[in-house]
């Protein structure tokens, strides 16, 4: 990746002129069949851009309560677009046409519009649940029927692709626009893609990513570590699920009321704890070179990565096994 990198053919970006960055957006638009794509540097600048094409200042995105857009990115629609969001509770992140259709709302004087609903595949704090492709399409059927536009947060679709078998381009299928990450699964350093189904988008999305300040110049350099990261370390996500998988069958054994191996579908596992709280539990990792999240005062995520192999898992498995049962 770091060769690819040093060996990339650069131009200047801001004016479109990146043959490498080019390269990138042409691929990655025509994986998920759809029209445009926009490099940008991170995954919450392409939500934010992805919402603000989709949703007028003072109307409504609706997403789960647990949702990457209202929990990780600092309020960014509403303090750069006006974006009210409205959210709702659902079992491991994943909406259903039950939960969503009774709280869309309709464009009149008297109510904020619902214009777009969001969904996050993988769902990051729902322990990497991959939603079926089946409630997909019957979340897209909905939408579609109420005149709704429908956005995918995809920092981990390629996870979700990989476990599930579906085609990129079937998912890319029943959405507007998605913000896929390259720089988690697929270990390019940095940057996400912003896939549009309207090649009109395009304009007002560089429009956006510039006020945002995401305009870079010989921006190729990083584009070429996405393009060789899609290229050449999709498919071994694979090996990051099983490994996740023998994590969780090990963890369950030691600490049973924590986690649900059978949860365990692509590279998350969570523990829910009992018996202690997650700030111990991760500063006991830490203090042996094993390192977790403490996302909740008694949650601790785990993610598998190009980075561990199959004896970083067994040093995990022992690290957190002792943390969780300290005496």
């Amino acid at each position: 990746m770091r060769h690819a990198m040093a060996a990339a053919d650069v131009g200047d970006d801001v004016y479109a002129e990146d043959p490498t960055v080019a390269e990138l957006e042409a691929e990655v638009a025509a994986r998920f069949g759809h029209a445009a794509a926009l490099f940008v540097p991170s995954g919450t600048m392409g939500n934010q851009i992805a919402v603000r094409l989709l949703v007028p200042a003072a109307d409504e995105l609706v997403c789960d309560a647990d949702a990457h857009i209202v929990s990780y990115e600092g309020g960014g629609a509403a303090q750069h677009g006006g974006v009210q969001t409205r959210t709702l509770v659902a079992e491991r992140g994943l909406l259903t046409p039950a939960d969503l259709e009774p709280q869309l709302r309709p464009d009149s004087f008297h109510t904020v519009p619902t214009r777009a609903v969001a969904v996050e595949q993988t769902h990051n704090r729902g322990g990497g649940a991959v939603y079926p492709l089946t409630q997909l399409k019957d979340l897209r059927a909905l939408t579609t029927s109420y005149g709704v536009a429908l956005h995918c947060d995809g920092a981990r679709i390629w996870n979700a692709h990989v476990a599930s078998g579906v085609p990129l381009a079937e998912y890319g299928a029943l959405f507007d626009t998605l913000s896929v990450c390259l720089s988690k699964g697929l270990g390019a350093p940095v940057g996400s893609v912003v896939v549009m189904s309207d090649a009109d988008m395009l304009p007002t999305a560089r429009a956006l990513r510039r006020r945002l300040g995401g305009g870079m110049r010989q921006a190729g350099v990083i584009a070429a570590a996405g393009l060789f990261a899609l290229r050449t370390n999709l498919d071994r996500l694979a090996d990051d699920h099983a490994r996740a998988g023998r994590l969780a069958v090990a963890l369950h054994d030691a600490s049973p009321d924590s986690i649900v191996p059978a949860q365990v579908e692509t590279n998350i596992v969570s523990l829910r704890l009992t018996h202690t709280d997650a700030a111990t539990v991760a500063a006991q990792c830490q203090a042996e070179g094993v390192l977790v999240s403490s996302v909740g005062p008694r949650w601790v995520r785990l993610v598998t990565h190009l980075d561990i192999d199959d004896a970083g898992i067994d040093r995990a498995i022992d690290v957190v096994r002792r943390a969780l049962r300290p005496d």
